[in-house]
């Protein structure tokens, strides 16, 4: 059941004239997140809690918001996939069904962070099918099993990739033989190109688009291979080779300057690669081992990299130009981590479920608050956002709102 209660409202309207959260990890998927005016020190206990709605089924995906309206996919116990529809103040507004989801035993449920454009959503399901949804008409317009399109097959823990808009196009990652990664009519469905030459099957990564020189590159990860995607045609420009344990790469590779960065998990750690001016080929700068991040995200804040570690369960700071560790500190252990004005925000899982406010310096740690999210269910897996001077974070069927600003 679908239900609703306010916990408590602690502070008049805010300000809508920040940006809206319309994709994972918010805008180029970056994990960076408008915060002007939030707290830099939150009082003991943490930021004041606004509100709490629950009833949002299984899943590990992130709310993304709208204007004042909220969307939050989730699987109900007949393992049909909505997509739940609130408020800016978490009071709900109904749902829109999707269709089938992953009952994968470690982590059933909606995994893919809905992609919001115009007047749709896309939405990538466990089971491999891309959903084209009309907001208007709560209906979907088309949907394409990318897997039985491409002849690709699922991955150990179901598919996860959260979807790239692309002009016109939709962006995903099927891992097959007829296109390791595809680009969909966003309108239709209908494959716009597709990318071959490449026997790999997917990962759990979401990719990026950025602008190098002349050239616009898609960036992504596969189960064993960082690679380069000319995204005007699909062609592919290049492969490296990163093995890590059950080839999971879930980490968005991060892009500045012509330096990519890339990382795994179970102590496989990460590296940054060079691109040649024209973006067709790369070369090796730096490795790491230290930075082993599974899932969780990794932010760049001017020319430093910071992410926590997997086997190495630590908060870290890196620099991207040359692999120097400027600090590391297990006060802060392995967790999903987003930037706003100055601050990391570091969400501990699967299991510890705090919340820690960290300054983004390379001088040194500094934790200038914490806090534990003790509601809901399952582990603490889903990225949180910022937006309107509120941190959202869902766990299991609960979303919680959290004031961020005095």
């Amino acid at each position: 059941m679908f239900r609703f209660g306010i916990v408590a409202l602690l502070i008049g309207s805010v300000s809508t004239a920040m940006a809206d959260v319309t994709r994972f990890r918010g805008e180029n998927g970056a994990g960076h997140f408008e915060g002007e005016g939030v707290m830099k020190s939150w009082p003991e206990g943490g930021p004041p809690l606004a509100w709490m709605a629950d009833g949002l089924g299984q899943g590990y995906a992130s709310p993304i918001q709208v204007g004042d309206t909220i969307y939050v996919p989730g699987m109900t116990d007949d393992q049909v996939g909505h997509i739940f529809i609130l408020t800016a103040e978490g009071a709900p507004l109904g749902r829109i069904t999707y269709g089938p989801e992953t009952l994968d035993s470690y982590a059933p449920g909606s995994r893919s962070t809905p992609t919001f454009d115009g007047n749709r959503l896309y939405i990538l399901s466990g089971l491999g099918t891309v959903y084209c949804i009309n907001l208007d008409t709560q209906q979907t317009l088309w949907a394409v099993d990318i897997l039985e399109r491409f002849q690709g097959k699922n991955i150990t823990w179901s598919l996860a990739e959260s979807l790239w808009i692309e002009g016109d196009r939709v962006i995903c990652t099927p891992g097959g033989p007829n296109g390791v990664v595809a680009a969909l009519d966003k309108m239709t469905g209908e494959t716009v190109w597709a990318t071959t030459g490449l026997d790999d099957l997917a990962s759990y990564c979401s990719p990026v688009i950025v602008n190098h020189g002349a050239r616009r590159l898609l960036l992504t990860e596969t189960a064993k291979y960082l690679i380069g995607v000319d995204a005007d045609n699909g062609r592919l420009l290049w492969t490296h080779k990163h093995i890590t344990d059950y080839d999971i790469h879930a980490v968005t590779p991060v892009y500045d300057k012509g330096l990519v960065y890339y990382t795994g998990g179970y102590g496989s750690g990460g590296g940054v690669v060079e691109l040649s001016e024209d973006g067709a080929s790369v070369r090796q700068k730096w490795e790491d081992k230290k930075l082993d991040c599974q899932h969780h995200g990794v932010v760049l804040v001017d020319g430093y990299l910071y992410g926590t570690g997997h086997r190495n369960a630590q908060l870290m700071c890196l620099e991207m130009a040359t692999g120097k560790q400027m600090w590391s500190t297990r006060e802060v252990r392995q967790g999903v981590v987003i930037y706003a004005d100055g601050m990391l925000y570091v969400y501990e899982g699967p299991r510890s479920g705090v919340v820690s406010l960290v300054k983004a310096t390379p001088e040194g740690f500094e934790r200038t608050g914490h806090f534990s999210v003790t509601a809901g269910d399952g582990n603490h897996w889903a990225h949180p956002i910022i937006i309107k001077g509120r941190l959202l974070v869902r766990r299991g069927d609960v979303l919680l709102a959290y004031n961020l600003k005095p």
